[in-house]
């Protein structure tokens, strides 16, 4: 049995999940049966190509060949989330992304696409990255949903309205091919979400291109909501600050019983657990919740936050 987890912000959650691999690896006996880390995936900031959530900051070269070297030593592909919808032509030639894709064109690493254009681009230009099909494209159609599935993809992640609904997930030919996100924090059916990635993607290439302009300048929304007022209404989105505790009621959620007794039998082996603008807390949780065995979650948590502590994650005496 192989239980493959696809982890969430490899930058601004290095440690966490290094952390996190090297438990595994040392605890095996606290996991539960099968569990794998079979990608961390992120981008690092200011990757103008970046979806499906606002990544802030900056990453130098240095760091970048660090965080790379750091997991692929381990053996764990970085994934990146390479998903905005508002790539023009003009972007393709971004001298940053195009430094980082160089600088992990291994054969080990991975790109989440969204956008045709930056999906042929990426083909032609680092044919050696596996290819996955986003969430973020919202196919909910069960039709389009089985051919995404039969294109020409390393992994599809199945919209998470479709989560729990077994009749058309059964339907699914290679089912290992596919990703179920377990712990979507949006609402169910959510009619804005697709709009909302729009406005993400836009807000990720006016702050990439202000750090190029202006690097020793704090990055403001205002002239970006000035240009495009409707954004504004997704700057309090309450779904994002859910916790694990706060989503178990909604329909799309996926309890680790689902993953082993249902999903893990149907044939999927390939789960994503969401999370890279949790706290660290948060995230924590979800990792407990999720990947450990329920009676070793207190020797699991309390080990974990030691590390995490000696290496200066947490600070938990102040």
């Amino acid at each position: 049995m192989r239980v493959r987890f696809h982890l969430p912000d490899f930058a601004g959650h290095f440690r966490f999940n290094i952390i996190f691999a090297e438990m595994l690896k040392r605890c095996p006996e606290y996991f539960r049966e099968g569990v794998e880390i079979a990608s961390v995936y992120g981008c690092f900031p200011p990757s103008l190509w970046n979806g499906g959530r606002m990544c802030g900051g900056y990453c130098d070269k240095d760091y970048v060949k660090t965080v790379i070297g750091a997991f692929n030593d381990r053996g764990i592909p970085l994934r990146f989330t390479f998903t905005n919808p508002m790539i023009e032509k003009k972007h393709l030639s971004d001298d940053f992304c195009n430094m980082v894709m160089n600088l992990a064109n291994n054969g080990l690493n991975e790109a989440i696409v969204f956008s045709p254009i930056l999906e042929e681009y990426i083909r032609k230009q680092y044919p050696k990255y596996k290819l996955t099909s986003s969430t973020c494209k919202r196919i909910t159609d069960p039709e389009a949903m089985y051919a995404e599935v039969e294109k020409d993809y390393h992994i599809v992640v199945i919209d998470y309205d479709l989560n729990n609904k077994f009749d058309i997930l059964e339907k699914i030919l290679d089912k290992d091919k596919c990703e179920i996100l377990v712990n979507a924090c949006c609402d169910p059916g959510c009619k804005r979400r697709s709009e909302h990635y729009r406005f993400i993607g836009l807000q990720q290439i006016d702050f990439a291109n202000h750090v190029k302009k202006h690097p020793a300048n704090t990055y403001s929304t205002d002239a970006l909501y000035q240009k495009y007022p409707e954004a504004k209404q997704f700057s309090k989105c309450p779904s994002v600050n859910r916790t694990i505790f706060d989503i178990q009621d909604l329909s799309t959620h996926v309890t680790p019983d689902d993953i082993w007794n249902k999903y893990v039998p149907m044939g999927f082996s390939q789960f994503k657990i969401e999370g890279r603008t949790y706290e660290t807390l948060n995230l924590l949780e979800h990792y407990m919740y999720y990947m450990i065995k329920p009676e070793c979650k207190d020797i699991a948590r309390f080990t974990f936050l030691r590390q995490l502590r000696a290496n200066g994650v947490l600070k938990l005496d102040e």
